[in-house]
């Protein structure tokens, strides 16, 4: 069986097609990631179509597979032939689309452990939507609910207090959920 603690390890992450790559959560967890895997290397990247602050419309998702294969491997990238991943986690997957469609095609086609952290508040990722397509993904798969959480995974005030806790200790949750789910995926292959 592998140690994971001897695995290299690293860890990119992708903001949404049209979302800038400062997302709070991205920086924040940049260092919490890196020591609950103890990853080599944790990235953030920029899409070259926003390099420099420019604003315009998104490219179709798949004319970024290129780009994302040069960085991180992404949903479409993982499902690549010619792109070996050990497992894939999606933080803040966008399953229904801007016409209301359920973009679920390549993550039933996966042949790789996934993960999703989503908000519980998140209007692009339906939680009744999303459970329908994980009984579908044929690999063992997880869900992680950052409850009140956002697409953003922005928890509001008002929730926070009714819970006591606060946005870091959910975030944190977040983080140790992805560490044990990825610790578990590579040492089960």
């Amino acid at each position: 069986m592998t140690n994971i603690k001897n695995l290299s390890l690293i860890v990119a992450f992708a903001h949404g097609v049209g979302a800038p790559s400062n997302f709070g959560w991205m920086i924040r967890w940049k260092e919490m990631q890196g020591k609950a895997l103890n990853a080599v290397k944790v990235v953030t990247f920029e899409y070259p179509y926003l390099a420099g602050g420019k604003k315009g419309s998104p490219p179709k998702a798949e004319k970024l597979v290129d780009f994302h294969v040069d960085i991180v491997v992404s949903c479409m990238v993982a499902s690549r032939d010619d792109i070996s991943a050990s497992a894939i986690v999606c933080l803040g997957y966008p399953l229904k689309g801007m016409n209301g469609a359920i973009r679920d095609e390549i993550l039933v086609q996966l042949t790789i452990p996934i993960m999703f952290v989503q908000g519980s508040k998140d209007g692009l990722c339906p939680q009744d939507n999303l459970k329908a397509v994980q009984k579908r993904i044929k690999p063992n798969n997880d869900l992680h609910v950052i409850e009140g959480g956002d697409y953003s995974f922005k928890i509001v005030k008002k929730h926070l207090q009714a819970s006591e806790t606060t946005q870091m200790d959910a975030e944190e949750f977040a983080v140790q959920s992805i560490a044990s789910f990825v610790s578990h995926s590579l040492l089960q292959s």
